[in-house]
């Protein structure tokens, strides 16, 4: 049912339509990032009609509806993209290109929030060390401290990447244990673990869900997709215990531990963060006094259950359909605790997704064997140089090579690059290859090389970066459907705005995702983030 709250005379949509600007409102008391990871567009037409009313819809019906959102980057995985949205700049600018990258002066391999400074709160011993400590670009969070230090910043995410990278330098993160099933922190936010938190963890509601069953909504003839793997139609549904079984072989360990982790291969996963999220406007006080606060709500699940069933598959829609009531569930709780104008949401996700793999698809595509790559150009530079390690690492499509041993030998940098680079190109699978001295010194205006140029930050990126074919993925155990590519499918996000004078609108135009950070930072009236080369849209704010 739509909001009255939210209702538009169809003159002003036309307006909007036409280009006319939102009229202008006070500044919002909360702003609500709602990030779904791995969702591709399409998804709101293709499931639309199978939607209920409160969900996805009112965003589409009542909101500002940017159709042709996308990242302008080839990096197109969640670290990336959450950074982009937080610092309304693509990774060339804030530096989040990977989850780990290689220091070239000491050949180790560098974790984006590993922190051996810090400690994990209320988990085991040596767990959840996790910080900001390198993130390189002030978030909008960050700047909406800055410019009042009573605003307060949180972020709620399964994932701790999702957390720490949305909560920004100054804000404060919580993210699930995955062994324990409870939200925890480090002491980079808190000395002690706030005493709501621990107060919830005592309800062990992940726990309560083992015993759930993963009961399809609809008939097999409802749904859009046909591929299925644990949903049986033909007999009583598969129970989450069926699944648990052949899930634990991603995590290799005992099933007493880690049987909680395996519900954010679920649907029930995005429960956990909808109930949690909850409880954290309400016990944080969030949008509670005239200092605007900003919340971002991470759904990992998704990009889970997705990786490990595919896009075409039933599960990944029916698991759309759970989380469409998620969604409405939290959209309705946040309407109903403040008046019209005191709140903006923002939902959109961090990348989309492959196509399925299938090894008998007649469809091109195909999976890229890392391992295999890094083997044979090893021996490729030894046969060509000195025998050796030539190959430090490889991590997001970047092949980063033993400078130590090239200087060592004398051989020049720029010239093994290019070597590696065009030896890349003869691997089945790899469409193109870049080296970082071509990167770093010239500008590529347009097509696939600025995508990949975007992505490039000197310090941390590799000294070549390789773009694999259309449909193509890296060979990933129990993975059918990855992100990574500069291709519509991973590029392709939703965007939509919703309240506090927020028009009814479809907007066409081309809009990136770093446009979201300085568009609420207009909203909330303070002065963008440092690194913003993201747009407003003026369609949202006047």
């Amino acid at each position: 049912m739509k909001l009255n709250r939210f209702f538009i005379p169809a003159c002003l949509i036309l307006l909007v339509h036409t280009g006319a600007a939102a009229q202008s409102v006070g500044k919002p008391k909360l702003v609500i990032n709602i990030v779904i990871s791995q969702m591709r567009y399409e998804y709101l037409e293709r499931f639309r009609d199978n939607f209920s009313e409160n969900g996805f819809r009112t965003y589409l019906d009542s909101g500002v509806n940017f159709t042709n959102a996308r990242c302008n980057y080839m990096q197109t995985n969640t670290v990336a993209g959450l950074a982009t949205l937080s610092t309304g700049t693509n990774p060339a600018g804030h530096g989040v290109a990977s989850e780990s990258w290689y220091n070239y002066t000491t050949n180790d391999s560098i974790n984006l929030i590993a922190d051996d400074k810090v400690k994990g709160l209320d988990c085991e011993e040596g767990e959840n060390r996790f910080s900001p400590l390198n993130l390189t670009a002030a978030t909008l969070g960050d700047r909406l401290h800055e410019s009042d230090p009573k605003s307060k910043v949180v972020a709620v995410a399964e994932d701790p990447y999702s957390a720490v990278i949305s909560g920004g330098s100054t804000g404060s993160a919580f993210w699930l244990d995955p062994g324990k099933g409870q939200w925890v922190s480090s002491s980079y936010y808190f000395e002690n673990l706030p005493f709501w938190v621990k107060k919830y963890n005592e309800k062990r509601f992940a726990s309560s869900l083992l015993d759930r069953e993963w009961v399809p909504d609809k008939s097999f003839a409802a749904y859009k997709n046909t591929d299925t793997t644990v949903l049986n139609f033909s007999a009583r549904p598969s129970g989450f215990k069926n699944f648990f079984r052949s899930i634990l072989k991603i995590f290799k360990k005992e099933p007493e531990k880690y049987d909680l982790a395996s519900l954010l291969y679920t649907p029930f996963g995005n429960m956990l963060v909808t109930d949690f999220a909850r409880e954290a406007i309400i016990l944080e006080e969030l949008g509670k006094d005239d200092h605007t606060d900003l919340l971002t709500v991470c759904y990992d699940s998704p990009r889970l259950v997705c990786e490990y069933f595919g896009p075409q598959s039933i599960e990944v829609e029916d698991m759309y359909y759970k989380l469409d009531r998620e969604i409405g569930e939290l959209t309705g709780f946040v309407q109903a605790q403040f008046k019209p104008g005191e709140v903006v949401l923002v939902l959109t996700s961090d990348h989309g997704s492959s196509n399925t793999y299938r090894e008998q698809s007649r469809i091109p595509g195909g999976q890229f064997n890392v391992d295999q790559f890094k083997l044979i150009m090893n021996g490729f530079l030894s046969a060509q140089y000195e025998p050796g390690n030539w190959i430090l690492g490889y991590s997001s499509r970047q092949l980063y090579l033993n400078r130590e041993m090239i200087y060592k030998y004398g051989f020049n940098l720029a010239e093994v690059q290019a070597r590696a680079a065009a030896f890349a190109l003869q691997f089945r699978g790899v469409s193109g290859a870049l080296t970082s001295t071509d990167l770093q010194s010239g500008a590529f205006g347009r097509g696939y090389g600025e995508k990949i140029q975007n992505s490039f930050y000197p310090k941390r990126s590799g000294d070549v970066v390789i773009n694999l074919m259309p449909g193509w993925i890296e060979q990933r155990e129990h993975a059918v459907s990855l992100s990574g590519s500069l291709y519509e499918y991973d590029t392709h996000i939703p965007l939509l705005f919703l309240g506090s004078g927020v028009p009814a609108a479809a907007v066409e135009r081309d809009v990136e995702l770093s446009d979201v950070a300085p568009t609420l930072a207009r909203i909330m009236q303070i002065p963008l983030p440092d690194a913003v080369t993201g747009k407003v849209l003026e369609e949202v704010v006047k």
